[in-house]
């Protein structure tokens, strides 16, 4: 910025009303230079003042006070970038950002060309603030902070009812996180950025991400497991420095951010292990840090026991549920469901699972609003978890439920192999006309 140069270029022995008159306009200008600026600007004035003030102390005093405190006050701005999660160092103009915190009025910036948001608040580096990322044709993305100087990627909204996109990202170090997908025959990742309808969309080596893994159809029957690999420091599995990296794991399904894993804190270890999906769709939660010394394509090896699904998995920093307040919110969104408020429904139904992950009556619920809002690849997800949590009397009943609602949208995309198949589980769970209509009416149509 030119007049923070030439302000400290001054001589304010021998130009005094020129410093002032800098000073001003430095003043109305403050809060539009870079970070780094910022630290230019607060060094310098402070050793300016000090000269300045044995000339004129009062006014000294007060331009480098003013000075300085609109630096400080620019230094604690939040400030982060949007990129696009398919398209490398691809910016995102015009996406709204939004940082709030319960018991805080909400802040909100617009991205520009450079996908720069800069916000003024003083808890976007609170754990208890979230960041809410929205734009047309693009999921809503939503994280919890701290988020200062951090980038984010949004995904294009999917159409594939069996798709899936999983975007990593992280903080400046390490500079190099690898994305892993493993499934019978496949391991996709930086040296094998294609397989079998799965594609590595963006490889980043220089910090903060995102690297992208796009599944276009998850084979049923197959098992898939997720993980990261910290490359920067593979022969080095005793480090904490996965842990500190500030990774996070998006996962999209449709049009929505269906499950967000944060890595976990405190640990040793150059391998995290984040999920599973069954052969049957279901989602575990891993979320596990492992210490390993092999290269970049024995990740595979490393996490190979997982691929078994009769290893059970349990993940290692799972929030404390609590079931009494899930129900609450399980009742309050059956209620928003049943007076047609349905986004509000599925707020609830989700924040009931954020408190209860097994608890299997909001995932069905959970399925059924996204299914009445048209939103099928979401509704198939929450079905699917809903059948592998179904326990007690009534199990048979809702994972039959859930099969013949998973028929329904696969027949409603013509996909009628696959709605077949749901309709035949359907009745194997329970005897129904309606099962064994629709069985008929499928199979007449290919």
């Amino acid at each position: 910025m030119t007049e923070i140069r030439q302000l400290f270029r001054i001589n304010p022995r021998k130009n005094h009303s020129r410093m002032k008159a800098l000073a001003k306009t430095l003043l109305t200008r403050c809060q539009k230079v870079d970070e780094a600026e910022t630290t230019t600007i607060r060094n310098a004035a402070s050793t300016y003042l000090g000269e300045a003030m044995k000339i004129e102390r009062f006014t000294a005093l007060l331009y480098g006070t003013l000075i300085l405190a609109s630096a400080n006050s620019y230094a604690d701005a939040l400030s982060v970038q949007v990129l696009s999660a398919t398209i490398k160092d691809q910016r995102i103009s015009d996406a709204t950002v939004i940082v709030q915190k319960n018991g805080a009025p909400s802040v909100s910036a617009v991205t520009g060309n450079d996908g720069q948001a800069r916000l003024t608040t003083d808890y976007g580096d609170s754990p208890d603030s979230l960041i809410i990322i929205k734009k047309d044709g693009y999921s809503n993305l939503v994280a919890r902070c701290p988020c200062s100087g951090l980038s984010y990627a949004i995904s294009p909204v999917m159409t594939n009812l069996d798709g899936m996109r999983i975007v990593l990202s992280w903080g400046k170090t390490p500079r190099d996180l690898d994305s892993h997908v493993v499934y019978p025959g496949n391991n996709i990742y930086w040296r094998n950025r294609r397989g079998a309808d799965a594609n590595l969309d963006i490889d980043h080596t220089d910090g903060f991400g995102p690297e992208t893994i796009t599944l276009v159809k998850k084979h049923l029957g197959e098992t898939y497991v997720y993980a990261v690999h910290d490359y920067t420091n593979w022969q080095n599995p005793r480090l904490t420095q996965l842990s500190d990296s500030q990774a996070k794991v998006f996962v999209y399904v449709g049009q929505s951010l269906v499950r967000t894993y944060y890595v976990p804190l405190g640990q040793t270890g150059n391998l995290w292990t984040v999920f599973r999906i069954t052969g049957e769709g279901e989602f575990q939660d891993i979320n596990t840090i492992s210490g390993v010394d092999v290269d970049t394509e024995r990740v595979l090896d490393s996490v190979a026991g997982y691929t078994s699904e009769t290893r059970s998995v349990v993940a290692a920093n799972q929030s404390v549920a609590d079931p009494a307040r899930a129900q609450a919110l399980n009742h309050q969104g059956e209620q928003a469901f049943h007076a047609g408020n349905l986004e509000t429904s599925i707020d609830l139904f989700r924040q009931a699972i954020e408190l209860d992950p097994n608890y299997g009556q909001a995932y069905s619920n959970l399925g059924l609003a996204y299914q009445m809002v048209n939103r099928r690849a979401e509704a198939i997800w929450a079905s699917r978890k809903a059948i592998a949590l179904a326990s007690g009397p009534t199990a048979a009943t809702v994972r039959a439920s859930s099969y013949y609602n998973i028929g329904r949208m696969y027949e409603a995309e013509k996909q009628f192999d696959d709605a077949l198949r749901s309709y035949q589980q359907a009745k194997r769970e329970k005897a129904n006309s309606v099962y064994d209509n629709a069985i008929k009416r499928v199979s007449a149509s290919h």
